[in-house]
């Protein structure tokens, strides 16, 4: 049975052209420095990203914390907003594995005031820890793109402070796109930035963690202490070179089709939401007012073959991606329209 699953772009399966280059995969062993598929990932994700090198990683997790721990030490202090990835949905990673505490900013609508970064710098203070390191974020988590202009305040305020710079770009792709821009016009107001190959580029694994080659080189024994050797890492490899090459191009498609969901929710009854806000591939929309539970919107959609997930405090968030058409956005909107009337 084939789903509709809007409940991230995570979900994405990968492309036949993906499955063919895995199979086919030149490979070698990741840790000696030999496989030679991972090795042209990688020097391709670098140049992309216009930074020196760069390091195949499992997941965008593991990306963001080799970026704490290679940037810091243990007991200093990062700098980041409230609700961005690394802060809540990462387990408490940076005490954890880097002896970092946060200093968490609340942004607006998750983008960071420069100002309120440069005030959030510790001073020189035997009570105080050192900040370490400033986090940000592009695209945010909520679906909001950070404007280049802000990214490189905060950037211009950390260089000042001779403070690194690290970037979640788990969806950097969609912020290039939705801003019209090349990658490297986002990652030249950051020192270290982490890119996912499968959220929305429908690579099966992997992330990619770019910035100069001392930082890779450090960056790469803490993966080897994380237990993020993998071997002939090439077969995945593959795919993550398709991703860059082919399926970065086609977020577009992707957007659009988010502003016409959003566009078609705003049709059914009780449904909020603002289609404007729509800036890359999530909706987020609230259905309080059509008095159907979440949960139960959730095991409905199901038994027609759509997977969503249910609210997460009071509000819904559909994801488009690879795998979902225009056609199987209007075959939600029907339903949804059938089960809340």
């Amino acid at each position: 049975m084939r789903f509709i699953d809007l409940r991230s772009d995570t979900v994405t399966q990968p492309t036949a052209e993906m499955r063919k280059a895995m199979a086919e995969a030149v490979v070698g062993d990741d840790v000696y420095g030999d496989d030679p598929t991972v090795n042209l990932l990688e020097e391709r994700a670098a140049a992309i990203a216009g930074k020196e090198a760069a390091l195949f990683v499992p997941s965008g997790t593991m990306g963001n914390q080799l970026a704490v721990m290679s940037h810091t030490k243990r007991g200093d202090e990062i700098i980041a907003e409230e609700n961005c990835h690394i802060v809540q949905h990462e387990v408490g990673a940076t005490a954890v594995l880097a002896g970092v505490q946060l200093r968490t900013i609340k942004g607006s609508a998750g983008v960071m005031d420069p100002a309120d970064v440069e005030k959030a710098i510790r001073g020189e203070d035997i009570h105080y820890p050192e900040t370490g390191l400033i986090c940000m974020e592009n695209a945010l988590s909520n679906g909001k793109i950070v404007p280049l202009e802000v990214m490189e305040k905060i950037y211009q305020v950390a260089a000042k402070h001779q403070i690194p710079v690290h970037t979640d770009g788990a969806r950097l792709f969609n912020a290039a796109a939705g801003l019209g821009v090349d990658v490297k016009e986002v990652t030249r107001f950051t020192d270290s930035v982490m890119f996912c190959l499968s959220k929305g580029l429908c690579a099966p694994v992997g992330s990619m963690l770019a910035g100069s080659k001392r930082f890779i080189d450090k960056a790469r024994k803490y993966r080897k202490l994380l237990g993020g050797g993998m071997r002939q890492a090439g077969i995945l490899a593959a795919a993550g070179l398709i991703a860059l090459d082919a399926m970065a191009k086609r977020l577009p498609v992707d957007h659009d089709n988010a502003k016409y969901m959003a566009a078609r929710l705003a049709e059914i009854r009780g449904i909020r939401l603002a289609p404007e806000s729509v800036e890359i591939n999530m909706v987020f929309f609230d259905m309080q007012e059509t008095g159907i539970d979440s949960d139960l919107l959730v095991k409905r959609l199901l038994e027609k073959g759509i997977k969503i997930n249910g609210a997460e405090n009071g509000i819904m968030r559909y994801v488009t991606n690879n795998d979902v058409t225009r056609e199987d956005i209007d075959t939600v909107i029907a339903y949804m329209k059938e089960i809340i009337g």
